[in-house]
């Protein structure tokens, strides 16, 4: 797995989580269970951001050392749109999230813990799978084929879905999850298991977080491919996903707080997916400057967006969580 990243680099890269890991999770939930205010997830949200494009200008500085500006502006392109894609793609996997919020009732103060877990899990996850991917794409180049199509693939059939109100009820996980857990009728604060006629039982919250596990995976399967069409290096793979989902706890109480105003959204992404499937689908025939793929990316989203907010959405808006 070839990286241009030297390696001092990764080091500092594993130490910047674990420290924001350490903020995000230990510092900040001293606070207690608490709502998320609108004015405190835009504040996170800001924040994060800024650490992200900190972390792409440190990367820039580091390639332009060893080779180069051209070669670290084409590197620190490739962690931008990367970084970029991931976030567009968390909006959708956040959408979800707030569905199954609400179809559980978990109070507004609980929903941190889950999204806390759910974080971590998805950067072991996800560090797994991109490096096996990084490893797998450089032996098996024919695999960008795959992915490409299954990118394609998914976009087509996201795109058929979107307007639709998803039936968690039908959902196959949660009902695999309910015939293995024996579930409590009820909440017991932030615990995952409580006593019940006598035996100790899973309250509703830790299948909320087992939900959010499978969810997760799924939403991996997508989104990772789409980072390989950009760059196969593992190290902007990595860290422009990491970096993205160390936002997704502040970006769900944002989104949560307007998630009507962007109805047509998943028809974007839907566009946006379809978009680099094709994309790795000709990349031995046509390849599309990095430059472009952006701008590409960020006009889609720019239009959805606006167009969100002109029209009004055909189904009735999900409740709040």
């Amino acid at each position: 797995m070839d990286t241009i990243a030297p390696d001092w680099l990764w080091a500092f890269f594993v130490v910047s989580v674990l420290v924001a890991l350490f903020v995000d999770f230990v510092v900040l939930r001293q606070q207690g269970a608490h709502e998320v205010t609108v004015k405190e997830a835009l504040n996170w949200s800001l924040v994060w951001v800024a650490l992200s494009l900190a972390f792409n200008g440190l990367f820039w500085w580091a390639v332009a050392q060893d080779h180069g500006t051209a070669v670290a502006n084409t590197r620190a392109m490739e962690f931008l749109t990367g970084y970029l894609i991931e976030k567009s793609l968390a909006v959708d996997n956040i959408f979800v999230f707030l569905m199954i919020f609400t179809y559980f009732g978990v109070p507004a103060g609980f929903q941190k813990r889950v999204l806390m877990i759910g974080i971590i899990g998805a950067i072991v996850l996800r560090t797994v799978m991109i490096l096996l991917g990084s490893w797998l794409v450089s032996e098996f180049h024919w695999l960008l084929y795959v992915f490409g199509a299954f990118l394609l693939f998914t976009g087509i059939k996201m795109w058929r879905a979107s307007g639709e109100e998803p039936d968690l009820a039908d959902n196959p996980a949660l009902k695999l999850l309910r015939r293995v857990v024996p579930v409590s009728g009820g909440f017991a604060g932030e615990r995952f298991f409580t006593r019940e006629h006598g035996r100790r039982v899973a309250t509703p919250l830790l299948l909320v977080v087992l939900l959010v596990g499978v969810i997760d995976v799924i939403f991996a399967v997508d989104s990772i491919p789409a980072i390989f069409a950009i760059t196969t290096d593992p190290f902007i793979v990595l860290t422009s996903n990491v970096f993205a989902i160390l936002g997704l706890r502040a970006m769900y109480f944002l989104l949560a707080a307007m998630a009507t105003k962007f109805h047509l959204l998943s028809y974007g992404l839907a566009v946006i997916l379809g978009f680099i499937g094709t994309k790795m689908l000709l990349v031995d025939l046509f390849h599309v400057p990095v430059l472009v793929s952006l701008g590409v990316v960020v006009a889609i989203l720019a239009v959805t967006m606006a167009l969100s907010l002109k029209t009004a959405p055909r189904v009735a808006p999900r409740p709040r969580a």
